[in-house]
């Protein structure tokens, strides 16, 4: 009898433990981004501005159009949000592999994706543009057919590259790697413009001063789809979640949360002053960064002085046996060390 309540006790202790890890986990809502795709989401070293501790990143803080929804999404769902830092490639197999519960990162539901995920009811529609420069001959075009002769560019492996083929007479430009690249080419001045959606370009033109940004209305902008042009909330296939999410969506007025959020989050990442030179882009990045920086800069410093002292350690030991004279008697160990 006593075996049986030793047993017995051993197994409470044991699922006990696994109880309270599920229902930790039925009550967090874990989502993945980059944390790194202004003004979606990108990165701060506080919650000042409202960001949201990283929890795979200590001293990170995720802030964006993407947090601030998923904030909203995980209080209808009475939830405990947790943001986990992932890199684009890795966001669907963490999601298939249950390593988190969601995406929410401005990722659109195109149909190789639906092959592996759901996706929730959009909670962002895009309007595309083309950024130029303020004194550019094409700032004041009515349609994507006013640009004739401009040398345009997208971003390279996105689907605003084949927009280009829309506009009538353009000179088509190869296409750039990053959002940086083309801003800094359309301030040098190397292209005419580039294809974006409306809050890059919002966050493009409020941190550049010589840039503009122009829009069309719906007879005479870009022909897109709801696969290229709305970001929904990716979820695991066939889990009840999707649903769950659905209703909280349904719940809010999308066009005027997209409206106050994303005037925000473009703010927020833009520098509204023009950089002064070298030093100035120095001080604000250390500004910005400058207390992770020293945080690596500490961790690093112990695993060197760690490490150090175990290697001196470890070789006044091999030397103190090294200088031990051997004997015939002695084991195997001290034989081969010396």
């Amino acid at each position: 009898m006593k075996k049986l309540v030793k047993i017995i006790l051993a197994l409470i202790l044991i699922i006990t433990p696994l109880g309270q890890v599920n229902a930790s986990e039925e009550d967090t809502f874990r989502v993945g981004m980059e944390v790194n795709y202004a003004p979606f989401n990108f990165s701060e070293v506080s919650d000042e501005n409202g960001g949201y501790p990283v929890a795979n990143s200590p001293g990170e803080y995720a802030n964006g159009y993407d947090v601030q929804f998923a904030k909203k999404i995980a209080d209808g769902l009475g939830k405990k949000l947790e943001i986990y830092k992932i890199e684009w490639d890795g966001l669907i197999p963490a999601l298939t592999s249950g390593k988190i519960d969601a995406i929410v990162a401005g990722m659109s539901p195109t149909a190789e994706r639906l092959e592996q995920i759901d996706f929730s009811v959009p909670y962002y529609h895009a309007k595309m543009v083309v950024v130029t420069q303020k004194d550019s001959k094409y700032k004041d075009a009515k349609s994507i057919n006013d640009f004739e002769g401009a040398k345009i560019t997208a971003q390279l492996g996105t689907f605003h590259v084949a927009m280009i083929d829309q506009m009538a007479g353009v000179n088509k430009q190869e296409s750039m790697d990053s959002f940086p690249t083309m801003i800094a080419a359309a301030n040098a001045g190397t292209i005419d413009g580039y294809i974006s959606e409306e809050a890059g370009a919002e966050s493009a033109v409020a941190a550049n001063p010589k840039l503009t940004y122009v829009t069309f209305d719906e007879a005479n902008g870009f022909e897109t789809n709801d696969e290229d042009t709305t970001v929904g909330v990716g979820i695991a296939k066939n889990s009840p979640l999707t649903e769950e999410v659905n209703k909280v969506l349904s719940s809010m007025d999308i066009e005027k949360e997209q409206a106050e959020i994303m005037g925000v989050m473009t703010k927020l990442t833009a520098d509204e002053e023009e950089s002064a030179g070298f030093v100035d882009e120095v001080k604000s990045i250390w500004a910005t960064y400058s207390t992770l920086f020293l945080k690596g800069v500490v961790n690093t410093l112990i695993i060197a002085i760690v490490s150090t002292i175990l290697g001196f350690l470890l070789g006044l030991l091999v030397a103190v046996i090294r200088g031990m004279e051997v004997k015939k008697t002695d084991n195997a160990f001290t034989y081969y060390l010396h």
